[in-house]
């Protein structure tokens, strides 16, 4: 960004402030109510920057880049894909080694929960 055409931008916007301020300030009523005239100064400054300071404002922000945020957060965005990544590979190959269990076990688990079922069965049927 070059300095130039932002430190005419901010001149050009606190010249739109202070020439109605202090124009404001050589009225009577508004030197006693400094605050109100202050009110009205940046009102005013606002409305004449946004109308005839659209082009020293282009000016300035030309050199900006577009989506400096963006940027690194896409970063940060790749990284943490990576990681979720490489846990998932790291949770897989836990999952692999689990999964090798012998066939006889598996039965065994499942023969022993059958087991419980019918008992859990017949411990309600007694109890009606």
């Amino acid at each position: 960004m070059k300095a130039r055409p932002a430190i005419v931008y901010s001149v050009l916007r606190l010249l739109a402030f202070l020439v109605p301020f202090g124009l404001m300030m050589l009225v009577p009523i508004l030197r006693e109510f400094y605050w109100l005239a202050a009110i009205f100064a940046a009102l005013i400054g606002l409305s004449l920057s946004i109308i005839f300071l659209r082009r020293p404002l282009a000016e300035a922000t030309a050199g900006l880049p577009a989506g400096g945020r963006r940027e690194r957060q896409s970063v940060d965005d790749a990284a943490s894909e990576d990681a979720v990544l490489d846990a998932a590979s790291e949770d897989a190959a836990a999952e692999t080694t689990a999964s090798e269990t012998t066939a006889s076990e598996t039965r065994a688990a499942e023969t022993t929960a059958a087991e419980t079922r019918a008992a859990d069965d017949r411990t309600a049927t007694d109890n009606r």
